[in-house]
Order: structure tokens, then sequence, then C-alpha cells
């Protein structure tokens, strides 16, 4: 009976709520059991992580890439994916909103075509890319050959400083974590003194 009873507690959570909206119209990896490219993967390994973003570029990525003609919405996260080098991989939970405002605004229009929901361009969509597509293009910018490889070798550089500092604090004495945490605690403050246009203290780390 416990046995039951627990196994049955187990089922129980591991059941995921449904989405607010029916997700399977757009296409293959929608649904249940992960969003396109979000699917969930074995090893628990999630999607990379790539350029920041800023507010409303699904909306021009959506807008230039219907621009080439009709897609679903699996068909828009591929081309985001494969545009950006995977860097780049939007869940079918951040599509969907962004195609429901377009339509609200007039810029594009549903079709259905063998089960799914395909978008199109209206006129209105079409002129407003046309005259902004130089504006609109620039979503790509931070993907391009330079940032991407710049992306990569950084990400690889922080990975290496993990696993460095696992390491010192797996097999390091005292004495040598705390050295390690100065360290660490250095080269957060200067990453952070780059972004605020500051000139880095190589003495910070060491006041605490």
């Amino acid at each position: 009976m416990n046995e039951e009873r627990d196994r049955g507690r187990g089922h129980a959570h591991g059941r995921r709520h449904r989405p607010p909206f029916d997700p399977a119209a757009f296409g293959p990896g929608f649904g249940p059991g992960g969003f396109g490219p979000w699917e969930r993967r074995s090893g628990g390994r999630g999607p990379r992580r790539g350029p920041r973003r800023r507010r409303g570029d699904v909306r021009t990525a959506v807008l230039v890439l219907l621009a080439d003609g009709p897609k679903h919405g699996y068909q828009l996260i591929q081309e985001i994916t494969e545009r950006s080098d995977g860097l780049w991989k939007p869940s079918a939970g951040s599509i969907y909103p962004v195609l429901q405002l377009l339509e609200d605004e007039g810029m594009v229009r549903f079709e259905e075509h063998d089960g799914r929901r395909v978008v199109h361009l209206t006129e209105t969509g079409t002129t407003f890319v046309s005259e902004n597509r130089a504006e609109l293009d620039r979503v790509w910018e931070p993907f391009d050959g330079e940032h991407t490889a710049s992306f990569h070798d950084l990400r690889e550089t922080f990975a290496q400083l993990g696993m460095a500092g696992m390491q010192v604090l797996r097999a390091g004495t005292p004495e040598q974590v705390e050295a390690a945490r100065r360290i660490l605690r250095t080269a957060t403050r200067d990453l952070y003194a780059l972004l605020a246009e500051g000139p880095p203290n190589p003495r910070d780390g060491d006041r605490s």
C-alpha cells in the first residue's frame, strides 16, 4: 500500500501543467514534453544561451522572417536558431504571444494548412518591413561571425574558470580556497567595472 501511494505521489509531482493555449497547431515539437528546440533532453541540459537580446527582438525577427515567406511557429523558431548559430532559441511561449499581437496590429494573418496555422504578412506588414528593412535586419547583428566567435570563446573561458574553481574547492587547503575566493571576487568586480566604464581596482578583492 505504501509503495503504491508513493508511486502515485511521484506521478502527481511529475505531471506538467497544460499550457493556456494549444501550441500543437504550430508544428512538430510543440505541446506536452516541450516546445520546439526547448524540448526536454536526456541529461538535463538546456539550450545554449547567447548574447543578450533587446525587448521586442522576437517581434522584429518574426517580421523579417515572414517577409521571406509564410511560416508556422516551429519554422520561425528553427530559422531564428539557425540565423543565430544556435545561440538564440525562443520558446513557443514567446513566439505565440508575439504572433497574436502582430495579428491584432494587422501585421499578420493566419491560414490553416494541413492542420497547422501558417502565418502570412498582411499588406500592412509587408509595407512596414519594406520601409524599415535596414533597421529591422539589425536584429541579427549580435550573431554575426565576429560576435558569435567572441561569445563562444568567452563562454569557454568561463567554463574553464569554473572547473578550476571546483578543483580548488574539492582539493585545496582552507588557505587556497580563501585565496581563490579573493581572486574570483576581484575578477567579478573588474568585469562589472568594464560595464560601468570605470577603472577596475585590483585591490578590491582583498578587502573583506
